[in-house]
């Protein structure tokens, strides 16, 4: 396992230009440059597990805390994030495969290898080699549905689990509808076969971050950071993989979980997007946290400011609730 102490990123002066360039508003770009030395503070190591490499970011020392990024972003996105809970937690940051700078194992014509199982299995693994075969789970997106699968999967290994503006992808699907179909758009474009989806990653990779499920107020080293994995063919063709997996496998997987009243023990801690749409798609079935209580019995929740990728654009409001909810 090759590991290397960053003090900013891939160098000193890159990452710390991109810290600079972070975020377009001014009171967050002074803070950010205050504390900077604080963030740019951590280390990066690729892991060998089985059949893959997983590239991570690893902050701060103390009890394990494992983070899981999703679409269309890569671990960096948790920069801001990851030190606030560095002061008191060893945060491992990881790229899920095929994205950023982690491995990128061949599919198969079940789309196996990119299902959440898969995935869930793999970070296991990861961690277990890092020396923390139990620890606290906090995904987004993508990565938060990995993160319930991994709880539902291996529930000895996840004292907590935090999942970021999602709900488990067979309650997403069978509520499905025109208003679904236009809002998460990567759900239906990127499921679709070969190679339709990749051509369109391929053409034109910055328009994943030039819409609502995409964009951030960011600067160009940052956008660079993430859009440098989609003029990958053979990365951009494992993301659909996994889209494609969410659309057929892993709904199975939640299904034979669901019939056997199957329920993540743990205690849980489900944040979203105040106004998107897990706020106002799901009023009649309680909200977010109504959908998750069917799967998880101890969740709890609340809506936050900012949009969907709030853990991004407002970390120190999350970093409080996640801090909170570590304490309890």
């Amino acid at each position: 396992m090759e590991r290397r102490t960053f003090l900013g990123g891939l160098t000193a002066a890159s990452f710390g230009a991109m810290l600079e360039n972070s975020f377009t508003d001014p009171a967050r770009a002074q803070k950010t440059g205050a504390s900077s030395a604080r963030q740019d503070s951590f280390e990066t190591s690729q892991v060998e597990v089985s059949g893959n490499t997983i590239f991570v970011r690893r902050y701060g020392k103390g009890p394990a805390i494992l983070m899981v990024h999703g679409f269309p972003r890569t671990s960096l996105m948790w920069r801001f994030l990851a030190p606030e809970l560095g002061e008191n937690y060893t945060v491992i940051c990881v790229d899920l495969r095929a994205y950023g700078r982690s491995g990128i194992p061949v599919s198969t014509y079940d789309h196996f290898p990119y299902s959440k199982r898969a995935m869930a299995k793999e970070l296991v693994e990861v961690m277990d080699k890092l020396g923390f075969p139990t620890f606290t789970l906090i995904g987004h997106d993508r990565g938060g549905r990995v993160s319930y699968r991994l709880a539902l999967d291996h529930p000895k290994n996840v004292e907590r689990l935090a999942v970021f503006d999602v709900i488990p992808i067979l309650e997403a699907w069978s509520r499905s509808d025109a208003r679904f179909a236009q809002t998460y758009w990567p759900w239906i474009l990127l499921s679709q076969k070969e190679p339709l989806p990749e051509s369109y990653l391929l053409g034109a990779p910055e328009a994943a971050f030039h819409n609502p499920f995409g964009q951030g107020s960011f600067g160009p080293e940052i956008l660079e950071e993430y859009v440098s994995t989609y003029r990958d063919p053979a990365r951009v063709h494992g993301i659909c993989e996994e889209y494609r997996a969410a659309a057929t496998i892993d709904v199975e997987h939640d299904r034979v979980d669901k019939e056997v009243s199957k329920k993540i023990e743990c205690p849980m801690l489900h944040l979203w997007a105040e106004g998107g749409p897990l706020d106002t798609f799901y009023a009649k079935d309680g909200g977010p946290p109504g959908i998750w209580r069917q799967w998880a019995p101890r969740a709890q929740g609340q809506a936050m400011k900012g949009e969907h990728f709030f853990p991004e654009e407002n970390p120190d409001d999350t970093a409080g609730l996640v801090k909170q909810f570590l304490s309890a």
